[in-house]
């Protein structure tokens, strides 16, 4: 399944966005994401509203990725900016087409924090 959100980011500079997008900043950037433990630059070890999680980041042409790695449900999400919209977008998903109701329903609440800490950083 794919979730999406986007944020209106006029004059966004990419690399800017990139690296403001660390393992370091999680925590301030998603409010869903309690804690951050035993990290390097692009691994780490997060607390989240699912739990305990080691996640990886990966810088990509027009942003950073996002992957859960020992996540049942292969969650990641990706935040890029398309310059001709204006938009930064935050791209998730999972491999099932099909999932409990209130698991997809804090996905969209996950989307959320990212949206709301992603336009607060970029005021």
């Amino acid at each position: 399944m794919e979730f999406f959100r986007e944020v209106h980011s006029p004059g966004l500079d990419l690399d800017y966005l990139k690296s403001l997008l660390s393992i370091d900043s999680l925590t301030g950037l998603c409010a869903a994401i309690d804690s951050v433990a035993a990290h390097n630059e692009n691994e780490a070890e997060i607390y989240c509203l699912w739990g305990l999680f080691n996640i990886r980041r990966d810088v990509i042409k027009y942003g950073v990725r996002f992957s859960l790695l020992n996540c049942p449900h292969a969650l990641a999400w990706t935040i890029t900016f398309n310059e001709a919209s204006q938009k930064i977008i935050i791209h998730c998903t999972i491999d099932k087409t099909e999932e409990d109701p209130d698991f997809i329903e804090s996905i969209h609440n996950f989307l959320a924090d990212w949206s709301n800490g992603m336009a607060r950083a970029l005021q």
